[in-house]
């Protein structure tokens, strides 16, 4: 998803913590979902169905939250994001920052701690989908060693917006190559993604009619 929206002031710091999504979760990412993309949302059966392959020893996926103190003793999310694992094949499948915490490092984080995802599921490719207008998330990618394979028109809808496809080869030498040193300084005014949640994108084909995605 492209947001235009300055970047936010927020100073990343130890108080941003990342986890693993938990069902309990939900809630609360959904709160996020209708900020972050307004026009397709996901469904909280969608995100049932997502974590159900996120545990054991068959789990294919990998989803994480990020979370601040609220000031009353608890934790606030501010951002989350998602991968899936298959046949060798990684594919981000989301990743989403509020726009008062952007511009501190947090998609980056979020971008490296789902490569590292990758590298434990065995994958030796990372796919993702990028609006073409949303050049400081593809800056973001290319930082870390994503390059540029396709194009799949018409892909977000509303609105028809083509999609880049982009791949990392050897998500290890991304995640050790991204811009960890420095996150405020690389990470875009707006990181989100999202791509279809059924496995890694093929370049060469079209998403089905009504598929929601953002990227």
């Amino acid at each position: 998803m492209t947001r235009t929206a300055a970047e936010g002031s927020h100073r990343m710091g130890a108080d941003v913590v990342l986890r693993e999504m938990r069902w309990w979760d939900i809630e609360g990412v959904l709160g996020l979902e209708r900020v972050l993309f307004p026009e397709d949302a996901w469904s909280a059966g969608l995100f049932w169905s997502e974590l159900a392959h996120a545990r054991g020893p068959g789990a294919t996926r990998r989803y994480l939250v990020a979370e601040v103190p609220d000031g009353d003793g608890g934790r606030t999310l501010v951002g989350y994001g998602g991968l899936a694992a298959v046949g060798g094949t990684g594919d981000i499948q989301t990743i989403g920052v509020l726009p008062s915490h952007r511009g501190a490092g947090l998609g980056a984080r979020l971008l490296g701690e789902l490569l590292a995802a990758a590298d434990e599921f065995g994958c030796h490719e990372v796919m993702l989908e990028v609006r073409v207008d949303n050049a400081p998330a593809q800056r973001l990618y290319e930082r870390f060693g994503f390059t540029r394979i396709g194009l799949r028109r018409g892909y977000y809808q509303p609105g028809n917006v083509d999609a880049l496809v982009m791949r990392l080869e050897n998500p290890a030498g991304g995640r050790s190559g991204g811009p960890a040193a420095s996150p405020a300084a690389s990470d875009p005014s707006d990181p989100s993604t999202r791509s279809t949640p059924s496995g890694p994108p093929t370049p060469s084909t079209s998403p089905p009619q009504g598929t929601k995605t953002h990227g």
